[in-house]
């Protein structure tokens, strides 16, 4: 968690960066998957 202005910009930006990441990890198992079962 980020100190100081991380209440300002979490409350803005805190789900955006969520839902960022979690389509990353998603895409990044996607593609693992996609190479292990080759």
């Amino acid at each position: 968690m980020m100190n100081g202005y991380g209440m300002g910009l979490g409350m803005g930006f805190g789900w955006l960066w969520m839902i960022v990441i979690l389509v990353l990890v998603g895409l990044a198992i996607a593609a693992l998957v996609k190479y292990l079962r080759k």
